[in-house]
């Protein structure tokens, strides 16, 4: 048989299993492989192969090969409860990024001695070596197999009928599972349980509360110490202990999940976006809206939100007997096309950009809260383009070069990655519009994405309900992904709004739109920014750009006037005139991650200077006030990072 490799190179191989091609390749990548892919598809390495096929060895080096190994992680750690906690019923165990989990059902709750207790047998197991050995059974001899597990049970009646159904063997532990594993418990080398958490049995929360254990697993033991550090660095820089410890926000029980309080800091950031985002957008055209919170429910009956989006909407009203039902904005598009609809237009109105600081509520599932990240009432740079079809390009391109250019000021333009969202062909009831239209908007937008020289990856069953999407995706400390921007191309919501322009000729046409943020969400942003800076915000973001720290009370007149100074030119400064010694003062002023501290005593006050500690940068020394004033100006304009 011919196989193709992964370099394109073709070889002649006898038929056998995936283990003996691979040592006729190399020895060392028989070391080294977890698994296989075949014709597109992993596998185990005992799997047989016996026909003309494409061939890649899958090693930790792969993502694939990754998940083999922690899968198989997660199984050893299953064998181990079991051995540890009999009584323990299985739920599901897969590998996920970064690691694995298994959820158990078990009467009493795990505690971190058991976590120890559980790495010493998952040690002793992995020693043993045990080979996982695959095998199907028909259903009914799987449900007999699995008779002690309940949870096993509902997942094979769940099966349909005829679908082979796979377990894994490994020493005196069988597991329903569909796989790939690796080929023995002894491939893991290095493992952690990181921690336990609650989880419903299949993510709903009308069942049982489970107990979750989650881990990591590696082939060597320094590649997982060097990820544990990176962890336990991420967990300093989580937003959410972070932003609390520096009172940016809070969230509090009896307001609810996922409608965070702004404190006076972290409202002021916010609000030093929001203010540069729109006056940026009106320096580039934009015509600045304000538009109502809610709606009956008739507009997002013409738009189609109430069929595709309605779960996700707070309804204020019961159809069966309200005569008018209301519900909270999820989006801004239907309100904002009213602007458009004001009056007759003409070609020489478009592009007519529309944009709006807009407050949105969306219907997110507890499960999914997650401190600013995300929450159910949040605020948008949110816009939508109104334009001619042979506009779409140019005014395309603008708006990636806007996000592009925000995301680069606030120092995320690195951190990014971009996503072409398209629809489902297979799942046409999500979607509003005829294939034909989808193909035309999607050939568009890929034109486009193809000129511009943007590098994406697509994502099929993404797209919005009426339209592809280009998303910008951003992740956070602890690696979960989330759309910080969006840019979407909309040549359907026109039609159902009546929106209609007078053209060159004098004919009625239709216009595009395109549906985007600059931003995104203020909240997530800040988030994001949290970590990013680890609370230590650049300069022109702080909350507090510059503390004024006195020697004795002689010098309070002084840092009074400094800080009314500094305050006319509009700079966010604050006095610390306490009678304490300036050590302490500087220790805490230090913990607020300050950008600069001034100091003045009798010497600095008489001579006009101020003794400056930069965040950044130190102990700079004493140096005339008027020329920290211009340079701390200069920095906050250009809106440069430390």
């Amino acid at each position: 048989m011919i196989l193709t490799l992964k370099d394109g190179s073709k070889q002649d191989f006898a038929a056998g299993t995936a283990m003996s091609i691979v040592e006729q390749i190399s020895a060392g990548l028989a070391r080294a492989a977890l698994a296989v892919k075949i014709d597109g598809q992993v596998t185990d390495l005992a799997a047989v192969v016996d026909h003309d096929c494409t061939f890649e060895v899958l090693t930790f080096d792969n993502d694939e090969g990754k998940r083999a190994l922690r899968h198989t992680a997660s199984h050893i750690m299953a064998q181990a409860v079991k051995r540890l906690f009999p009584d323990a019923r299985l739920a599901i165990g897969p590998a996920i990024d970064n690691g694995f989990y298994y959820d158990f059902d078990l009467e009493t709750s795990f505690t971190p001695k058991d976590l120890e207790a559980i790495e010493s047998e998952m040690a002793k197991i992995v020693k043993e070596d045990l080979k996982l050995e695959r095998f199907i059974l028909p259903k009914e001899e799987a449900l007999a197999l699995m008779k002690d597990e309940p949870y096993k049970q509902e997942l094979i009646r769940d099966l349909p009928e005829g679908e082979p159904i796979s377990f894994y063997r490994q020493g005196d532990y069988v597991d329903l599972c569909a796989g790939p594993h690796v080929p023995s418990t002894g491939k893991v080398k290095a493992f952690k349980l990181t921690g336990v958490a609650g989880a419903y049995w299949r993510g709903n929360e009308k069942n049982k509360m489970l107990q979750r254990i989650y881990g990591t697993a590696f082939t060597k033991k320094a590649e997982m110490e060097e990820y544990l550090a990176a962890v336990e660095e991420a967990k300093k820089r989580d937003h959410n202990k972070l932003g609390r410890e520096l009172e940016l926000f809070t969230t509090v029980d009896v307001i609810g999940q996922g409608l965070p309080i702004m404190l006076p800091k972290g409202a002021r950031i916010i609000q030093v976006l929001q203010r540069w985002i729109e006056d940026e957008e009106q320096k580039r055209g934009y015509l600045l809206t304000k538009t109502p919170f809610m709606a009956k429910s008739d507009l997002y009956k013409i738009s189609g939100h109430w069929d595709h989006y309605k779960e996700g909407m707070f309804v204020l009203g019961d159809e069966a007997t309200d005569k008018e039902v209301f519900a909270l904005r999820p989006m801004t598009c239907p309100f904002q096309y009213q602007v458009f609809l004001n009056r007759q237009r003409s070609y020489r109105d478009l592009p007519m950009r529309l944009g709006e600081t807009s407050t949105l509520f969306r219907n997110e599932d507890s499960g999914e809260m997650h401190g600013l990240i995300r929450v159910r009432q949040f605020t948008i740079s949110e816009g939508h383009i109104i334009l001619r079809p042979e506009q779409l390009e140019e005014e395309f391109f603008h708006c990636v070069e806007l996000a592009k250019y925000v995301l680069g000021v606030i120092g995320l333009g690195n951190d990014v990655t971009y996503r072409f969202s398209q629809w489902d062909p297979n799942d046409r009831a999500k979607y509003i519009g005829t294939p034909e239209q989808w193909d035309e908007a999607q050939g568009v937008m890929k034109k486009i994405l193809d000129d511009i020289g943007i590098q994406y990856s697509i994502g099929v069953g993404e797209a919005a309900f009426y339209g592809p999407k280009l998303d910008i995706q951003i992740k956070n400390v602890h690696g979960k992904e989330d759309t910080l921007v969006t840019i979407q191309i909309d040549q359907m919501l026109a039609e159902k709004f009546g929106m209609e322009y007078i053209d060159v000729d004098g004919r009625k046409r239709r216009p595009y739109i395109i549906h985007r943020t600059s931003l995104g969400c203020y909240e997530r942003t800040l988030a994001l920014l949290i970590e990013k800076y680890a609370g230590a915000f650049p300069t022109w973001l702080a909350p507090t750009q510059i503390k004024i720290l006195t020697l004795t009370d002689r010098n309070d007149d002084y840092a009074n006037a400094l800080a009314s100074r500094l305050s006319a030119c509009g700079v966010r400064v604050e006095t610390d005139l306490r009678n304490e010694k300036i050590g302490f003062k500087i220790r805490e002023a230090r913990l607020e991650k300050i950008p600069y501290l001034l100091i003045v005593g009798d010497k600095e006050q008489e001579n006009g200077t101020v003794a400056v500690r930069s965040r950044s940068a130190g102990d700079i020394g004493a140096i005339p006030f008027e020329k920290f004033l211009s340079d701390v100006l200069l920095e906050i304009a250009e809106k440069r990072h430390d």
